[in-house]
C-alpha cells in the first residue's frame, strides 16, 4: 500500500492526529536509517507479529529530530514501534504501551511476541477540575502501591489492584484523616524481571580447541537451562519506564488513562490529592523529563511529583514556570531553592532523617532526645519537609518493633539485600507471638512511633497499612513481593481497630490544633509578648531544666496564641520503659491542663503530668468548671431576688 508521506512537526514528540492521518516525530539522526513500523492489531501470541515499515526520508530532518505525516493512517487499525539503524524502539513518548495489559504475563516470553507502542487519543471530560492545592502545613500524605494495597481484601471484584480500587477506597482515606496520596510507580514499566545469567570468564590460553568448543557448550547449555526459569517481579516499579503510558495492568477496564482520570478527578471531587512517584537513571535528559512532568500535570492533573532523579534534573524541574505550583519531593534541593523560587511555596524534602532520629530513640539505640526534637520541629518558609517512621523501603511500621533482622530470604538473594541499619526491636520474640506481655508492649511502641510522626512541624507520611498494623513479614526489601508479603492485608484492620482508632484521633487532633502543624519555623521565644513562648521544652521541672542527648523523657508547650487558636497544647515524651513525671508550665488565668489523648495522669494542683512509660500524652487547656449553685430554700427566695 503506498502511502502519503510529508514533512510532519517537530516540535511536539510521539505520535499526534492530524485531521488527515498521523504524525510521528522521534529522535533519529539524519544519517540514520530511520522506519515507523506499523503493527495489525489483530496479531497473535501464537503466531509472528504481522507489520510493515514505513522509511521515514533522511529530508525530514532537524538535527536530530526525524518527523514524518503519514496520510490516511487509522489509528484504530495499527500499533507502532520506531526502527532506527536496524534496532526496533518502543517511543519514548508513547502514550499507552501494548503487550503488558495482564499484569507478569509469562507468555510474554515468547520469541514471537512484542511490546509496542499504542496510539491513545482518547478525550474526557474533567468536569471543571482543578487541583486542590492543598497548603504543605495542612497536609497528611498516605503512601501505597497501585496493585497491593488493595490485592488483598480492601475492595472486592475486579477492580482489586487497580486504579478503580483507589477511587473505591476515597471514603476511606477521609476517615483516616489524609490529604494526598503518594502513587508508587503507576507508570508503564517491565514488571518481569530476566533470570540473572552470570558467564564464566575463562583463560582459553594453552587449551586444545576441541576443549574450548566444549567448554562454550556447556556454558551455552547452561544459558539455556537458565532461560527456562521464570523471571522475577519488579513488583514495585522502580527503574526505566515508559513515562507518558499509565500502567495497563492497573486498570480493570480496557482504557487505562480514562480510568486512571476517573481517579484523579475523584480525588479532587473529595478534596484530595495525587502525587505520582517518578524514577529517572542518570540517562534520562533533564529536559526529557521536564516534558515528562509537564504532560502528567497538563494531561492527568496530577498535583505533584516524588522525583528519584539526578540533582541537575531537580534543577531544571523547579525553573520550570509551569510546574511552579506543581509540588515536588525530593531527596534534596539546590542552594538556590531555599532562597525562593515564587511566592507559592512547592518544594519538600523527602529523606529517612526523621527515621532514624525516631526510631533510635523509641528502640534506645544511639538514642540522642535533642535530635529527635530538632527533627520534630523543623520547618521552613519555602521548603517543607516530609516525615515518616517506616517507607517502602525498609521494614514497616509494626515489623520495626517485630524483628531485629531483616528476613529477605524470600526475595533470592542469600539475604544480601535490604538495609542493614534497621534501628529495630522484636521486644523478646522474633516475629509473631501470642504472649500477652510482648503484643502489649508492641502497640505501646507502635503507638508513640505514629504519634512522632503525626505531631511533628512537618508533613506526616504513613506508609499504606500501617495504620493498622500491615507486616510484611520481616521483609525490609519487598521489591520482588506480588504476593501477601508485598500487599497490605486488610484482615488486620479488623484485628487492630484500637490502633486504627488511635491514629485517627491523632490525625484529627493534628487537624484541629494548627500550632503543632505551623508553616512559620519555631522561634522558641515569645517574640509577640503574647505571654508564652511559640514553642518551649520542660523536663522534671517546668522551665528550669536544659534539654541533653541522653535525656528519655520531655514535654513540649505550644502556644495556641501564635496559631491564632484559643488552647495551649502540651506534649508529654516518655521513652522510657518506667513511669516519669514531667512539670507543667502554668496555664492561662482561669483555665487548667487536661488530657486531650493518651493515658496520663495530671496532678491535682495542675503543675505535673505524670506519664507512664513508653507513652505519649496530650495536654489542651480548658476552662475552669464552675460549681453549678443551689436554688436557695423557697422560704429565702424572696430574699435572694431582692437582694
Amino acid at each position: 500500500m503506498a502511502e502519503q508521506l510529508r514533512e510532519g512537526n517537530y516540535s511536539r514528540f510521539g505520535a499526534s492526529r492530524l485531521a488527515d492521518g498521523i504524525c510521528f516525530t522521534f529522535e533519529g539522526e539524519k544519517d540514520s536509517e530511520c522506519a515507523v513500523r506499523l503493527y495489525e492489531k489483530a496479531r497473535g501470541k501464537d503466531m509472528p507479529c504481522e507489520y510493515r515499515d514505513i522509511p521515514v526520508p533522511k529530508e525530514f530532518c532537524i538535527g536530530a529530530v526525524r518527523s514524518v505525516c503519514i496520510a490516511g493512517l487509522d489509528a484504530d487499525r495499527y500499533d507502532y514501534n520506531y526502527v532506527i539503524d536496524g534496532t526496533v524502539t518502543v517511543d519514548p513518548y508513547a502514550r499507552r504501551i501494548i503487550g503488558r495489559e495482564k499484569w507478569a504475563d509469562y507468555s510474554r516470553r515468547d520469541v514471537h511476541y512484542e511490546v509496542c507502542s499504542g496510539f491513545d487519543f482518547s478525550g474526557f471530560d474533567w468536569e471543571g477540575d482543578h487541583c486542590p492545592e492543598i497548603p504543605g502545613e495542612d497536609m497528611v500524605l498516605y503512601k501505597l502501591h497501585v496493585r497491593g494495597f488493595t490485592k488483598d481484601g480492601g475492595v472486592y471484584g475486579k477492580n482489586k489492584g487497580t486504579f478503580a480500587a483507589i477511587t473505591e477506597k476515597i471514603p476511606y482515606f477521609k476517615e483516616l484523616g489524609i490529604t494526598t496520596l503518594e502513587l508508587m510507580p503507576a507508570y508503564e514499566f517491565e514488571e518481569l524481571i530476566p533470570p540473572k545469567y552470570e558467564a564464566h570468564p575463562m583463560d582459553f590460553e594453552g587449551w586444545a580447541p576441541q576443549a574450548v568448543a566444549g567448554y562454550q557448550l556447556m556454558q551455552q547449555k547452561e544459558y539455556e537451562e537458565k532461560e527456562k526459569e521464570l523471571p522475577g517481579i519488579n513488583f514495585w516499579g522502580y527503574g526505566a519506564g515508559n513515562y507518558f503510558a499509565p500502567k495497563a495492568s492497573y486498570a480493570a477496564g480496557s482504557s487505562p488513562s480514562v480510568e486512571m482520570k476517573e481517579m484523579i478527578r475523584s480525588l479532587h471531587a473529595a478534596g484530595l490529592e495525587c502525587i505520582l512517584e517518578m524514577s529517572f537513571d542518570a540517562q534520562v535528559n533533564p529536559n526529557y523529563m521536564v516534558e515528562v512532568l509537564r504532560y502528567w500535570v497538563l494531561e492527568y492533573h496530577v498535583d505533584g511529583f516524588h522525583l528519584h532523579c539526578p540533582q541537575a534534573a531537580v534543577s531544571s524541574v523547579i525553573c520550570d514556570v509551569l510546574l511552579r505550583r506543581t509540588k515536588i519531593f525530593a531527596l534534596q534541593f539546590p542552594g538556590e531553592a531555599w532562597e525562593g523560587t515564587g511566592s507559592y511555596p512547592h518544594l519538600y524534602v523527602y529523606n529517612d532523617d526523621f527515621l532514624y532520629a525516631a526510631r533510635k530513640l523509641i528502640n534506645h539505640q544511639d538514642a540522642n532526645l535533642v535530635e529527635y526534637l530538632n527533627q520534630q520541629k523543623k520547618q521552613h518558609p519555602i521548603i517543607g519537609f516530609v516525615n515518616y517512621f517506616a517507607n517502602n523501603n525498609g521494614f514497616t511500621l509494626a515489623d520495626t518493633f517485630s524483628y531485629v533482622s531483616k528476613h529477605n530470604e524470600a526475595n533470592g538473594e542469600g539475604g544480601s539485600d535490604g538495609n542493614d541499619w534497621n534501628y529495630s526491636v522484636n521486644c523478646g520474640v522474633e516475629g509473631a507471638s501470642r504472649k500477652k506481655k510482648i503484643l502489649q508492649q508492641r502497640a505501646q511502641l507502635m503507638r508513640q512511633a505514629i504519634a512522632t510522626v503525626v505531631l511533628a512541624q512537618g508533613v506526616p507520611l504513613i506508609f499504606a497499612g500501617d495504620e493498622f498494623g500491615n507486616s510484611q513479614n520481616g521483609n525490609n526489601n519487598a521489591y520482588c513481593q506480588d504476593n501477601k508479603i508485598g500487599w497490605v492485608n486488610w484482615k488486620q484492620k479488623e484485628k487492630n481497630e484500637d490502633y486504627f482508632n488511635w491514629v485517627k484521633s491523632l490525625l484529627a487532633l493534628r487537624k484541629m490544633h494548627p500550632c503543632i502543624h505551623s508553616r512559620v519555623p519555631m522561634h522558641m521565644t515569645d517574640y509577640q509578648s503574647l505571654g508564652m513562648p511559640d514553642l518551649s521544652y520542660h523536663n522534671s521541672q517546668a522551665w528550669s531544666s536544659e534539654i541533653y542527648p541522653s535525656m528519655q523523657a520531655v514535654g513540649e508547650a505550644y502556644s495556641g496564641a501564635y496559631a491564632n487558636e484559643q488552647e495551649n497544647l502540651y506534649i508529654g515524651w516518655n521513652f522510657s520503659q518506667s513511669g516519669m513525671s514531667l512539670g507543667l508550665p502554668k496555664a492561662p488565668h482561669g483555665k487548667v491542663w487536661q488530657v486531650a489523648l493518651g493515658n496520663g495522669t495530671v496532678r491535682e494542683d495542675n503543675d505535673r503530668l505524670q506519664i507512664e512509660g513508653c507513652s505519649v500524652v496530650v495536654l489542651v487547656t480548658a476552662m475552669v468548671k464552675q460549681p453549678r449553685m443551689k436554688k436557695p430554700p423557697k422560704h429565702l427566695r424572696h430574699y435572694h431576688e431582692e437582694s
